[in-house]
């Protein structure tokens, strides 16, 4: 079965980007003087995207392996029947007991509770998931689109990686930032499902596509051999019999209840023994124990159900270190680019350009390179925010940068990370609704810290 051809005018967005950076950088280091710069930010920045990518192998392959438990548990299954009603109509293109429903919903779960760190694994899984559905191999689906939309303006109820930068800085008050913070999420993410919806339903040529590939595979149903989409039901209906056992014994019921008591117990008895200000109590909790509880919980659920957790968990992290060797190519690319842009100075005089307009709004000056650096950057951005809190933990620039940090997601990185996971090279409409809904964010975050911010 052949597919339709692009001609070579086409261009994807992601070439067109990565074309501005990297002939930008080199054109403005020219008139500059700092071709020295961007010829040594271009080995740091491949050296780094290599060494970043090793060093998300391991977080890869352990949270993976936990929804390897959760999905031979039947969490997942329990989960997409919760969600259904929303998920079938935002995601109608996704059969409701999908395995991509459930980790897409635990993707947005992580985030929305500002575990960066657990909700990536979880959003790899759930593109691993989709890209079984794919009719067109190496494009984005629609449901691909609206996914990457709505993590990229990525809802937060606590952003609690900022308000632990906050609390350690000694700002007065490290939680205020929550509200404005979800207010400028909630508004961005609406923005990102809109766009994108919207945007799915004028793509006429990737529809027409579609019908030409479902009617070959109808003509190839009819005609005897088994049909594609047959294959596909068989593929991602994953068997996990073999990593269940013996249903939980009376024994391990009371071993589960006595760790959760325990656990339970642990929280007051650390309240009564630490010296602790109330603010760094607050960033040990959300810092620290968040993540722990949150494993320990996942195995207890993993024994309760009779789960083999530790034949799970090595099962699934085989998947997460594939996935994280295959997304070398694509963040190699994408960090020298925005390293090269950078280190020519570009950067700098893109603020001073936009800076009149971002007036506007209400940002302050200071805050301006964060803006520009959130889509390309998720440390530089949490870097020039950390500097910002660091030096005035209650100055409105402190504020709106924090407010920033949590209202978006860093687009550019998201887009090549998640689409290199599963070999995705045209993105369609991705990038305009994660940039448009990063747009909202960072408005309703200037917008929203003028309504919330209270002078010390």
């Amino acid at each position: 079965m052949g597919l339709p051809l692009k001609s070579p005018s086409q261009i994807s967005a992601m070439s067109i980007i990565f074309l501005f950076l990297i002939a930008g950088a080199i054109l403005f280091a020219a008139y500059t003087g700092k071709m020295e710069a961007i010829t040594n930010a271009s080995f740091e920045s491949a050296k780094d995207a290599v060494t970043l990518s090793i060093g998300m192998i391991g977080v890869m392959a352990f949270w993976l392996g936990l929804v390897r438990i959760l999905e031979a548990g039947g969490f997942m299954v329990a989960l997409a029947q919760k969600i259904k009603p929303l998920m079938v109509r935002l995601f109608p293109d996704v059969p409701p007991n999908h395995p991509a429903m459930s980790a897409m919903m635990l993707n947005v779960s992580a985030n929305m509770l500002g575990l960066g760190n657990a909700a990536t694994p979880l959003g790899l899984k759930a593109m691993v998931e989709l890209n079984k559905l794919n009719p067109i191999p190496g494009t984005a689906t629609n449901a691909m689109c609206l996914f990457l939309a709505i993590i990229t303006s990525s809802v937060t109820l606590l952003p609690l990686g900022v308000i632990g930068v906050r609390s350690a800085a000694g700002s007065v008050n490290p939680a205020e930032i929550t509200l404005p913070t979800l207010i400028a999420t909630i508004a961005s993410t609406l923005v990102g499902i809109l766009v994108a919806l919207w945007l799915a339903k004028r793509d006429h040529s990737y529809k027409k596509q579609v019908q030409e590939i479902s009617g070959e595979l109808r003509l190839e149903q009819a005609s005897g051999p088994p049909s594609a989409e047959c294959e596909l039901n068989q593929k991602f209906t994953e068997d996990s019999s073999h990593l269940v056992g013996a249903p939980c014994s009376f024994i391990s019921k009371i071993f589960i209840w006595g760790i959760c008591i325990a656990l339970f117990m642990a929280v007051p008895l650390y309240l009564t023994t630490t010296h602790d200000s109330a603010g760094q109590i607050f960033q040990q909790l959300t810092t620290y124990w968040l993540i722990p509880i949150l494993i320990l919980l996942v195995l207890l659920y993993g024994l309760g159900r009779g789960v083999k957790i530790y034949e799970a968990i090595t099962e699934g992290a085989k998947q997460g270190f594939e996935v994280a060797i295959r997304i070398i190519p694509f963040l190699v690319a994408i960090l020298v680019a925005v390293g090269m842009f950078r280190a020519s100075g570009a950067m700098e005089l893109l603020v001073s350009l936009l800076q009149p307009i971002t007036g506007l709004i209400g940002m302050p000056a200071e805050t301006l390179p964060m803006a520009l650096i959130r889509p390309l950057s998720g440390s530089g951005a949490f870097g020039v925010m950390s500097a910002l809190v660091e030096a005035a933990p209650n100055s409105y620039s402190a504020f709106v940068a924090s407010v920033m940090q949590g209202s978006t997601d860093t687009t550019l990185y998201i887009l090549a990370i998640y689409f290199g996971s599963v070999g995705i090279n045209t993105i369609r409409h991705a990038l305009v609704a994660g940039l448009l809904a990063d747009f909202t964010g960072l408005t309703l975050s200037c917008l929203a810290s003028s309504w919330f911010y209270v002078p010390m």
